[in-house]
């Protein structure tokens, strides 16, 4: 694991196991410099544990980041499950799995990401304190998603500004790849703000329901690809930037909720000769773990997100400027400040 390409100096990762209940899982805590790690836990029917392995320490990693450019007390954790999420969840999983947040004694706090929702999250409450994005409790704020799809939808704004002359997204045609909790949330925004979407998923009830609030249209997964259109929105799994989908883009800017979207950070640079103005993800979907952020610190405060929320967006601003000013690839600015300020909490 220490020369893994996605190592990235994590302070510990913990591999759990419970063989009654089938609980394969990976906790990556890749800082606490600026606070208790946290990070979402992601249920995914993985190919091989090296894939697993290499999610989790990547998720990881960009939680830091993403932590630190929110400008939240938070370090940068993750967990994953092995597992189908549609077949393989019971109580007494994630009761183990609880177990397994307990024992690292709040070093890493979770919350609900892919495969996972707040009635998961319940039942991991009932092992360990260590969980946020609950529903009931004294400082419950229920699934961070809309917090996350609304950043989501203001940086689209933020980007559009910088790579379409105009934060007016009347008439402007969005391809949005995910139409989940975040990306459905995100789908709302856009459509209210006049945008035409094109829309996949390979969740058909998911994509009617969007389909039929919003007027979108839907292609099939591998399609979304190769629409003609001024903004491409990832909201699925990561790695969608990559060799193959590289020249395939006819897009201005690429914004959107997934995490990971660069199969590898040199894809950056290729985004930006291209003329595509890349979103970091990792700064773009931080509205989530700013409302899991103030739901941590016992006293929860809508007030509080926003503020944060709206800087947040300013921050994404100032790395484009940065980025379009000095030549850069956006990833490349944005990997600079939060590294910067990891260092300095350190």
């Amino acid at each position: 694991m220490f020369d893994h390409s996605s190592y990235d100096s994590h302070e510990d990762v913990h591999l759990f196991q419970d063989a009654a209940s089938g609980l394969k899982a990976i906790i990556a805590i890749h800082s606490t410099a600026r606070g208790p790690a946290a990070g979402g836990t992601r249920m995914w029917n993985f190919v091989s544990g090296e894939a697993m392995l290499k999610d989790v320490l990547r998720l990881s990693q960009g939680m830091s980041y993403k932590n630190a450019m929110a400008d939240i007390p938070l370090g940068g954790g993750k967990a994953v499950i092995w597992g189908n999420a549609k077949t393989d969840k019971s109580p007494a999983l994630f009761r183990a799995f609880g177990r397994a947040v307990e024992s690292l004694q709040g070093r890493y706090y979770t919350a609900e990401d892919v495969g996972i929702d707040v009635a998961d999250m319940a039942i991991v409450r009932q092992e360990t304190a260590y969980v946020a994005g609950l529903d009931q409790g004294e400082a419950a704020s229920g699934d961070p998603s809309p917090v996350t799809a609304r950043g989501v939808y203001l940086g689209i704004v933020e980007t559009a500004k910088r790579a379409l002359g105009s934060g007016d997204l009347t008439g402007r045609t969005i391809a949005v790849q995910g139409v989940g909790s975040v990306g459905g949330y995100t789908c709302d925004h856009l459509a209210k703000a006049g945008a035409n979407l094109i829309i996949t998923d390979i969740d058909q009830a998911a994509l009617k329901a969007v389909a039929d609030r919003t007027g979108a249209r839907i292609v099939a997964p591998d399609e979304i690809y190769d629409v003609e259109a001024d903004i491409f929105s990832p909201c699925a799994l990561g790695a969608v930037i990559n060799e193959k989908t590289l020249d395939r883009f006819k897009v201005k800017a690429i914004a959107g909720g997934a995490n990971n979207q660069l199969v590898m950070p040199e894809m950056g640079e290729l985004l930006r000769r291209k003329g595509i103005l890349y979103a970091p993800d990792y700064v773009i979907n931080g509205g989530g773990i700013i409302n899991v952020a103030a739901e941590i610190s016992g006293n929860y405060s809508s007030e509080w997100v926003d503020a944060k929320l709206a800087r947040l967006v300013q921050t994404l601003g100032e790395v484009l400027d940065e980025a379009l000013t000095s030549g850069q690839p956006t990833n490349a600015v944005a990997d600079r400040i939060a590294r910067a300020r990891i260092a300095a909490a350190r």
